[in-house]
């Protein structure tokens, strides 16, 4: 996408935990990160990747060791007053209170808030809570908890949205229903920073990505681009009586059993070569079957690198990366 004006940005960012050396762990190793206004941004890695440990920086939650962090232009942890207003965070877990209801959840919430914020019906009506706000926090399943946490992050109107798992708990339909809201949200404006173990939620909402491993940005693009760097694969069977030496050299075959796979780059050309041999040769191809690649290939690949996740501890805030 064009890229405008930076509204997170971050050089060099570290986070440690604990001291120097072995007795301390650093989360967060020299992330470099630009958000666009009306951006929507996904953040992905597996458990231990450093995900909620860089997001509770960009949050102004937590200090950095290292390097600087800028939303709306702010340092969002010195100039928090300035910032928070302007934000709508939803954390990994949101723990309010059990025994009040939903009504009064969003009450005391709204209470805390430092800006002006959106009446309550239409709040609650957004995340398909309006008819249960008479009831308690601990007789909400966990998908209608994420939504009150959504619902919570939303009352100010932000202009910066950081969601943490928003849908993890939430049934197919809940998480059509956020991915909408997600969408209504970005196209009204607001900038979207997710973080998701869902990789078709990446797919089906970001504009751009950001995979994450041991701390450290692996690669960033849309999902198109991301998913672009695996190569596209090409499987079908022979008929008995034709070896798998007779295919053309240019195409790069491999034979598990009976079943052939070509892995390129250029499926388009591959396919182009098979069907043109195949005909010339008057070779059947079995179970003839195309295919680019997935963003979760893309993603299995970064992770598996070196082996993938790290030992991140519990961040401050209760919840891990």
């Amino acid at each position: 996408m064009d890229i405008g004006e930076t509204v997170i940005e971050t050089t060099g960012l570290r986070r440690r935990y604990g001291p120097e050396g072995d007795g301390g762990f650093e989360a967060v190793r020299g992330v470099d990160l630009r958000v666009a206004r009306g951006e929507l941004f996904a953040l992905l890695g597996v458990n231990g990747a450093g995900k909620t440990s860089t997001l509770e920086l960009l949050e102004g939650l937590e200090r950095p060791t290292a390097g600087t962090v800028r939303v709306l232009g702010h340092d969002p942890y010195r100039d928090r007053a300035l910032v928070r207003p302007r934000t709508g965070i939803m954390l990994q877990a949101g723990g309010f209170p059990a025994e009040l209801t939903v009504l009064e959840t969003a009450r005391m919430w709204i209470g805390t808030h430092p800006g002006a914020t959106r009446p309550l019906d239409e709040v609650l009506a957004a995340v398909g809570l309006a008819d249960r706000r008479r009831v308690r926090v601990k007789q909400l399943s966990g998908g209608e908890k994420r939504r009150l946490d959504l619902a919570m992050a939303l009352v100010g109107r932000p202009e910066v949205l950081f969601l943490d798992e928003p849908t993890t708990g939430m049934d197919a339909e809940g998480r059509q229903a956020t991915w909408e809201l997600v969408r209504e949200l970005r196209a009204a404006g607001t900038t979207v920073l997710l973080t998701t173990h869902y990789l078709e939620e990446a797919e089906q909402l970001a504009d751009r990505l950001a995979i994450m491993r041991a701390g450290r940005v692996e690669i960033t693009g849309s999902p198109a681009e991301v998913t672009a760097t695996r190569p596209a694969r090409v499987r079908f069977r022979l008929p008995d009586d034709v070896s798998p030496a007779r295919l053309p050299l240019a195409l790069p075959a491999a034979a598990e059993g009976d079943r052939i796979e070509i892995r390129t780059q250029d499926v388009q050309g591959a396919l182009t070569t098979l069907l043109l041999w195949a005909r010339d040769e008057r070779v059947e191809l079995l179970d003839l079957d195309a295919r680019s690649a997935t963003l979760e290939e893309a993603f299995l690949a970064l992770a598996r690198q070196d082996g993938g996740a790290t030992d991140e501890p519990a961040a401050t805030s209760g919840v891990a990366a």
